[in-house]
């Protein structure tokens, strides 16, 4: 499966931004697409993910950090995951990738629970 993201950009404290992720090819391959980001000088963190059974919708999953503040959501007919972030901080400046696979409950926030990766996109929240 090939995922795109968008929707990066630049934003100030407290300001919103959405981040797609389009999926192509073998979407049957996948069961659940993330979030994760990526700081300068840090490790790549898990942000979000959604994973489904069949059908619309999905169970949602937070890091601890965007709980509130962040939304992910699915489109099924567009193939297609949203990640609405609001009330964004500076903390919150990454660049975020999407993700794509079949992880289990254990796995649902490791890199290792996804096989495929988009390209990031950059999203950078002044103060």
């Amino acid at each position: 499966v090939q995922l795109q993201a968008s929707g990066g950009g630049l934003v100030q404290a407290g300001g919103s931004l959405r981040l797609s992720c389009a999926a192509s090819g073998s979407i049957s391959s996948i069961h659940a697409m993330g979030w994760f980001r990526q700081a300068p000088g840090k490790d790549r963190e898990f942000v979000s993910a959604i994973r489904w059974s069949g059908g619309s919708g999905g169970t949602t999953y937070y890091a601890d950090s965007v709980k509130g503040r962040f939304t992910i959501s699915r489109d099924n007919a567009k193939n297609t995951v949203y990640l609405q972030m609001n009330s964004l901080k500076p903390e919150d400046t990454a660049v975020y990738y999407c993700a794509g696979g079949r992880p289990i409950l254990s796995t649902i926030r490791s890199r290792g629970g996804y096989h495929s990766w988009g390209q990031g996109t950059q999203v950078t929240v002044s103060s």
